[in-house]
């Protein structure tokens, strides 16, 4: 029999984590999710950022990590000023920008979130191969 440990309160809670086979389409659903919790945390202002940076991030698993798995991890900061999203592969090799040119249509993901979160960076895994990509974007309300 299940039990209830624990009642969430109202609303969405200050985390969205997922883990699963990421294909072609994925990067849309995982839009329409970060949307809908940065609606709920008063945080609209950075869905336009957000989205794109989530997307590079989930295309760049989509095309070079073999087995396509990932965990996609959408958090509220703490301090609740603004937003983390991480997406953790079995890929051990860093992201990269690989364009050779302004104009090219591929290899300027990172080049991408660079320009569109206020940091971003990518972290090894500690007990097996793989590594974490990351971006935060700071909320543009003050708070009091």
């Amino acid at each position: 029999m299940n039990h209830v440990t624990h009642q969430p309160a109202a609303g969405l809670g200050a985390r969205y984590g997922v883990d699963f086979t990421l294909r072609e389409h994925s990067a849309r659903h995982l839009r329409r999710i970060l949307r809908m919790y940065l609606a709920a945390w008063d945080m609209a202002e950075l869905c336009d950022a957000a989205s794109l940076a989530l997307t590079e991030l989930v295309t760049n698993v989509v095309r070079h990590t073999p087995d396509r798995r990932a965990a996609v991890l959408v958090l509220r900061r703490p301090d609740g000023r603004g937003l983390r999203v991480e997406v953790m592969d079995a890929c051990p090799r860093p992201p990269l920008s690989t364009a050779v040119d302004e104009l090219a249509e591929e290899g300027r993901g990172v080049l991408i979130v660079d320009a569109v979160t206020d940091r971003w960076g990518w972290d090894p895994l500690p007990h097996r191969p793989g590594k974490t990509v990351w971006f935060e974007c700071d909320a543009l309300k003050e708070f009091g």
